[in-house]
Formats: structure tokens, C-alpha cells, sequence
């Protein structure tokens, strides 16, 4: 029987500077008139904590070990793409994705009217369940203060079982 394995991913990401302004893409969502996140991607911390959960859980290093700022074709990425490739990684190795669990810390965008639209677009990228809840810092910390997002995820995966060779005689 495949033996479970847990990972953690923790992303943050500060807003970009007012001179300089950036979409907001939270979730594997955009975000219409929000303030955007500043990051080599797309800077969405919601997808980028799930990817390193994955990457955790199969102990195959993290996101800058895949997608750091030496690989330039991923600079702009969007973080729902990052999280698809990851997932096609992780299934390299051996693995399957059971689920990943993630939750942010900002004090906006209002999440709930979108948590199904999110939690969709990172199931399908992620190719397995991905929930994803959001709360504030009560007013404390960079969070609290406005200045970016963090977001920290749970992954659980499993080694596939090599298929049984056949007999050579």
C-alpha cells in the first residue's frame, strides 16, 4: 500500500511599488482594480505555496529550484501554469497528488465570492483537489499594514507503485 507523504509551502509576496503597477493574480484568478503583487511570475502566492507543497511533500526541492529567477522563460508566468508544471514534475518522479490545502493572508481582495472560481482553476492546473481559504492578520504585520500577501499550503501525495516487470524467459 502507497505510504502518504505531507509537504508545506509558504509564499510571499509584497505589492509593487505605487509608481510601478502590477495586475493582481491571487488564486489563479485576476483581479480587476486590485493592487498587483511584485515577483519574477505573476507573483500569486496562493498558487506558488501550492506548487512548493507538492515540490515538499516529494522532497524534489522547491519553486525556485524549478522556476527561480536563472530560467527566465518562466519570468510573467502565471502562477496557475507554474502549479500545472509542478504538478507534471512531482508525476515524473513517482508521485500522485491526493489534495493541497491553502490558506492567505491579506486584508483584500474580498475571496469569498471567488473561492469556487479559484479553488476550480487550481484543480484543474494541479490535475487534484486544491482548496484554498483566505483570513486577515487583525491589522498586524506586513499583512496587517498593507504591504503584501502570504499564503502557506499543506500538500498530500503518494509514490506510485512501478508497475511489476514481466518475466524475460
Amino acid at each position: 500500500m502507497p505510504m502518504p507523504r505531507t509537504g508545506i509551502g509558504v509564499d510571499v509576496h509584497a505589492y509593487a511599488p505605487e509608481g510601478d503597477p502590477q495586475p493582481l493574480w491571487l488564486g489563479g484568478l485576476f483581479w480587476e482594480g486590485e493592487r498587483g503583487l511584485s515577483g519574477h511570475s505573476d507573483g500569486d502566492c496562493v498558487a506558488h505555496a501550492a506548487a512548493d507543497a507538492i515540490f515538499s511533500a516529494c522532497g524534489i526541492g522547491d519553486l525556485g529550484t524549478h522556476f527561480g529567477t536563472d530560467r527566465p522563460e518562466f519570468a510573467g508566468a502565471s502562477g496557475a501554469k507554474l502549479l500545472g508544471e509542478a504538478a507534471r514534475i512531482v508525476r515524473d518522479a513517482g508521485f500522485e497528488i491526493g489534495n493541497v490545502a491553502v490558506q492567505f493572508v491579506a486584508n483584500r481582495p474580498k475571496f469569498g465570492p471567488r473561492r469556487e472560481e479559484s479553488q476550480r482553476v487550481l484543480s484543474d492546473a494541479a490535475g487534484a483537489p486544491v482548496s484554498v481559504t483566505a483570513t486577515t492578520s487583525d491589522g498586524l504585520g506586513f499583512t496587517g499594514r498593507g504591504e503584501g500577501i502570504s499564503a502557506v499550503a499543506t500538500a498530500l501525495v503518494y509514490a506510485v507503485p512501478a508497475a511489476p516487470q514481466g518475466d524475460s524467459a
